[in-house]
């Protein structure tokens, strides 16, 4: 076959633009209009539900942080990077535990796998709704083997700690599925060549992990740990919604001004479009998190991205 056919390139601009077109849509209507939108909105007093906007510049920036309005909305950034780093903590080495034991090659392999990689197939609402079943204080099944166990039913969704620890353990195991996925097709991507080399030495398997299996996985880790991030900052509204409506309140000091579990983005929706529907308010809550995603990612890149090792 001709050489020409395998280093064929695009030639003409157009083919180019006409390939990325439906992308570039797609990241202007749902991305980046609305984000420039919030932004915009964030100058404003705005009023859903009335229909008013008023524009007072920096006010509602200057009222997340000082003002009767400040306290909560700390409350809620603390929380927000709480939840987000013990998703991440937690979630990511019971990603790498399952996958190495889903990537053994053994009878079932691939529906042990299907059934690893379900949970992340659930939307949040149902997800939260199974969880909601399964901790209920009364009829749920964890509460029914703790009773017969140990004679207690732990109430909890009202305990502000056990609601907290609910939480994580739930949007961890939604993520589940999504990092075994990128984690299998890395162990499935490693080389032979050196843990046959290991062998021959006589390295036991938690040298051979820590010195070659765990390094080759940088890159994949790299990569889930700024999308577990990602998801403890946007996508655990749902399960907060069904499970704890972001609540309970904690015990008096710091934690009571708002509920526990409320997070950066539970509370934009809760100031956005509940009682005061203050829009503007809300969109300045939206520009904060998403400045704090973007310094998140700098950090990232400029000192975590430089101990990643890629295979050469």
């Amino acid at each position: 076959m001709s050489n020409n056919n395998e280093n064929a390139v695009f030639t003409g601009g157009w083919k180019i633009l006409l390939f990325i077109l439906p992308t570039i849509l797609i990241l202007v209507v749902f991305l980046y209009f609305p984000a420039w939108h919030s932004i915009v909105l964030s100058f404003f007093r705005s009023n859903l539900f009335l229909g008013t906007r008023k524009f007072i510049g920096f006010e509602n920036f200057r009222n997340l942080f000082i003002g009767p309005l400040a306290p909560a909305f700390i409350q809620s950034l603390f929380q927000t990077i709480f939840l987000s780093l013990f998703i991440v903590i937690i979630g990511l080495p019971i990603s790498v535990f399952l996958a190495i034991l889903a990537n053994k090659k053994i009878r079932g392999a691939k529906v042990y796998r299907m059934l690893l990689i379900w949970p992340f197939a659930l939307s949040p609402a149902v997800a939260g709704t199974i969880f909601l079943f399964i901790f209920n204080p009364e009829v749920g099944i964890i509460n029914t083997l703790l009773d017969s166990l140990f004679s207690i039913k732990p109430r909890w969704l009202d305990s502000p700690i056990l609601a907290v620890i609910l939480v994580i353990f739930a949007a961890v195991w939604k993520n589940l599925g999504y990092n075994i996925v990128f984690y299998l097709a890395a162990l499935q991507n490693i080389p032979s060549e050196p843990l046959e080399a290991a062998d021959i030495d006589g390295a036991g398997p938690f040298r051979k992990f820590f010195n070659i299996v765990l390094p080759l996985l940088s890159p994949t880790t790299f990569f889930l740990l700024f999308t577990n991030l990602s998801y403890g900052f946007f996508e655990t509204f749902g399960l907060i919604d069904i499970l704890t409506s972001g609540g309970p309140v904690g015990p008096p000091g710091f934690l009571d001004h708002s509920g526990i579990t409320t997070t950066i983005m539970y509370k934009v929706f809760e100031d956005g479009f509940g009682g005061s529907s203050n829009m503007g308010f809300a969109a300045a809550e939206g520009v904060i998190l998403l400045i704090m995603v973007g310094i998140f990612a700098y950090f990232q890149f400029s000192h975590l991205g430089k101990r990643v090792h890629y295979q050469g």
